[in-house]
């Protein structure tokens, strides 16, 4: 994979000041951002996070899936910290793309979960690929990481890369009635990391 980078700018949140770094995949022509707070020293574990992208979620506000919630927790918490990174990867719909989405969330609307939806359009559950973290990573200077997730596939994506992943701090956050049954198929069906507590406490 081809990973170049291009700019990078300041990007004023409601969380604080972030600096924002583009990078262009030259085989695909995706476009990806690496979000950073703070100054990182040498062989530091640094709090961060990789992100998908997630057009409903993230900017149209959907209840279907955590995943607006876990980026915005996320931004939050680097801020708080006073430190750290996210890698925003442009694999909408764990990688089949917006327009296919929506056509799994037509299948959800008429009961199949997010696994079975995915499959029955002729996808795997999950065709995204981190090979392009490595880049990325090494421009904004980092290599140890205490990364944000409940899914192990980044935890491994990322020690296979050579990342030292020190910790894993759960992001468990968002859940309300419209997507229970989605974050339940994540923990059962993808095996991420979820508490029952999760499933059961909260507003709905």
């Amino acid at each position: 994979m081809s990973i170049k980078y291009i700019a990078s700018s300041t990007l004023p949140t409601p969380w604080g000041v972030f600096n924002m770094h583009g990078f262009e995949d030259l085989n695909t022509g995706k476009e990806h951002v690496a979000l950073t707070y703070g100054e990182f020293e040498p062989n530091q574990a640094v709090l961060g996070r990789i992100h998908s992208e997630c057009l409903t979620g993230d900017a149209l506000f959907s209840l279907r899936c955590d995943c607006g919630f876990q980026l915005q927790t996320a931004m939050q918490n680097i801020a708080e910290a006073g430190q750290g990174f996210i890698l925003y990867l442009r694999q909408e719909g764990r990688g089949i793309g917006l327009l296919n989405k929506i056509k799994a969330y037509e299948l959800q609307d008429k009961g199949a979960n997010t696994v079975e939806a995915n499959e029955k359009l002729g996808f795997p559950a999950d065709m995204r690929q981190y090979d392009m973290i490595i880049p990325m990573l090494e421009k904004i200077g980092v290599d140890k990481v205490k990364l944000m997730t409940n899914n192990p596939r980044k935890v491994k994506a990322m020690q296979g890369f050579g990342i030292e992943v020190v910790e894993r701090v759960p992001l468990q956050v968002g859940k309300n009635r419209y997507n229970e049954s989605y974050l339940k198929t994540k923990s059962t069906k993808l095996g991420h990391m979820m508490s029952e507590h999760h499933f059961t406490d909260g507003k709905d």
